[in-house]
Order: structure tokens, then C-alpha cells, then sequence
């Protein structure tokens, strides 16, 4: 049986129908603002976590983000939850993954840096698909020549993978299969196939 404590039990109360009934991530700052008389931000945690307990073992569950604090549907549950939409999540192209990971993992880096590590030219595209999503942003612009834009992943990037930093994030190997997993109801990344250089066939000399 949970224990409670028990100043904390009306708190728990409007923090659980806030957050079940919030679509996006609540930080804390708003969610002390919820209060006629508002808690210190060490009472609101101590709720918060309270609540977490409370939930443990349902198949929903309290979760801190990069944004915030949410509710979310346990992995393990999220197979029936795609009964009710069919819909399969849309795919990302092996160039998509390569450049969201290099991003991820090594930012901020200008598209330069990408390409050299990727050893192929980046579309244009894939970074813009990347913005529409909401998951990468340009943080700034590199001190050399023609000072090109710097790109790390957004607090967005971090909610959809139900991570609350960087340091959350899985493996690189396993980064495409949470990221095909996100289950997020945007659209889908459309990117148009890298160029490919074919080389003319040679003139017979006359």
C-alpha cells in the first residue's frame, strides 16, 4: 500500500488531472503555478514523485522529460495502442538515421562535419525534414570561413523519445529503433534520395 503524506494528498490530486489531461510536457515552473498559495519547487518534486510511485505497475506511467512531466503509456503496452491506429509511423531512410545520430551524438556540428563523417554529401533536404519535425535547430554558427550553421536536437527530439537529456539516450546502434518507436502523431519525414554522381561514358579519341 502507498504511503502518503498527507499535506501532499490535494496536490497529487490536481497534479495527476493536470498531466493526464495535458497533451505536452508540464515543467515545473508551470506546474507550481497551478496553486493559490504555491509550493516550493522541493514539495511539488517530492508530489511528483509520490505520483510515480502511485502509478508504478499500471500500464500507464509518470515520466520526466526533457520539457517536463508527463503521462505515457508503458512500452510494453504500446502494441495495443497501435491496434487502435493502424497506421504504421512513417520510416526514415538510412540517410535520415545516420545524420539525426551524428546530430545527436556529436553536437552541435555544422553540415560540413557530417559529411565528413558520413564520407557522402548531406541533402539539403534531410536537415529541413529534420527541422519540420521539430527535432534538430540551429544553435549558432562555427567561427571559420563563411561561418556555417551549427545543429543540435531540440527539447522536442528529447520528449518524443521519452528522455529527459542526452545522457538518456540508448546506444548508437539502438537510436533508430527508438526513434521508429517515438510513436508521436507527426508527419512523416519526406526526404528526397542523396544525388548520385554517374560518371558520362568516355569519347573514343577520333
Amino acid at each position: 500500500m502507498t504511503t502518503t503524506s498527507p499535506d501532499l494528498g490535494p496536490m497529487k490530486t490536481v497534479l495527476e488531472t493536470v498531466l493526464l489531461a495535458s497533451q505536452e510536457p508540464l515543467p515545473v515552473a508551470e506546474l507550481k503555478g497551478l496553486f493559490d498559495e504555491e509550493p516550493s519547487t522541493d514539495t511539488l518534486r517530492r508530489a511528483l514523485e509520490e505520483l510515480r510511485r502511485d502509478w508504478q505497475g499500471r500500464g500507464v506511467e509518470l515520466v520526466q522529460v526533457a520539457s517536463g512531466w508527463r503521462f505515457r503509456a508503458r512500452p510494453e503496452y504500446q502494441r495495443y495502442l497501435d491496434r487502435l491506429n493502424p497506421q504504421k509511423p512513417p520510416r526514415y531512410s538510412r540517410a535520415v538515421l545516420e545524420t539525426l545520430a551524428i546530430i545527436a551524438y556529436r553536437q552541435p556540428v555544422t553540415r560540413g562535419d557530417i559529411e565528413d563523417i558520413r564520407g557522402v554529401v548531406v541533402s539539403p533536404n534531410i536537415i529541413r525534414a529534420l527541422e519540420a519535425r521539430g527535432w534538430v535547430e540551429v544553435v549558432g554558427h562555427k567561427e571559420v570561413p563563411g561561418r556555417p550553421e551549427l545543429l543540435a536536437t531540440t527539447r522536442a527530439f528529447l520528449d518524443d523519445l521519452n528522455v529527459a537529456s542526452l545522457a538518456e539516450l540508448p546506444p548508437l546502434d539502438d537510436l533508430g529503433s527508438l526513434v521508429e518507436r517515438s510513436g508521436e502523431p507527426q508527419p512523416p519525414v519526406v526526404t528526397e534520395p542523396e544525388p548520385k554522381i554517374v560518371e558520362e561514358p568516355r569519347r573514343a579519341a577520333a
